[in-house]
């Protein structure tokens, strides 16, 4: 028997049983916390990502409630300003009908203002008239004759008048 072979066969023989102890080693207890430790990492990855895709859907929704906030601002802006131009047309038409109606009124009043000067006029005339007829008369023209001009007058004026 060669006693160096069997020491070379025996270093292999050991080195196999160590590299097999080795393996079973490492697959009993090693791969199970790396696996352990994997299977952490992926939860807290798809737990970061989760996070993420909710943050991403409520940043979607807000900024579609922003732009909804934006389209209601602008729709409650063009209402007020429509409003505000109805208003001012109103005021407007209802300014100018007061308006037409005060100068409808005033037309009335300067016909009426008019119309008592006229009068006021003719009687103040009238009574000059006669005043100035009497004085006149009184010296130039006898009683019958006075009372004939004072006829002829009153016919005239009374055609004037009507």
């Amino acid at each position: 028997m060669n006693y160096e072979a069997i020491a070379i066969w025996s270093q292999v023989v050991s080195s196999v049983l160590f590299i097999a102890v080795l393996i079973w080693l490492f697959r009993r207890f090693l791969i199970p916390l790396i696996m352990a430790a994997q299977k952490a990492k992926n939860d807290e990855i798809a737990l970061a990502e989760r996070r993420r895709n909710d943050a991403q859907a409520a940043l979607e929704a807000l900024q579609a409630r922003a732009g909804d906030a934006q389209a209601d601002a602008k729709a409650i802006a063009e209402r007020a300003a429509a409003q505000a131009q109805r208003e001012r047309q109103a005021a407007i038409a209802q300014a100018k009908e007061a308006g037409e109606r005060v100068l409808h009124n005033a037309q009335g009043e300067l016909e009426r203002a008019r119309a008592a000067a006229r009068v006021r006029l003719r009687g103040e005339l009238a009574s000059g008239a006669l005043s100035l007829a009497r004085s006149e008369a009184a010296e130039r023209i006898d009683t019958a004759r006075n009372a004939q001009i004072v006829r002829g007058f009153l016919r005239f004026v009374e055609r004037r008048s009507s």
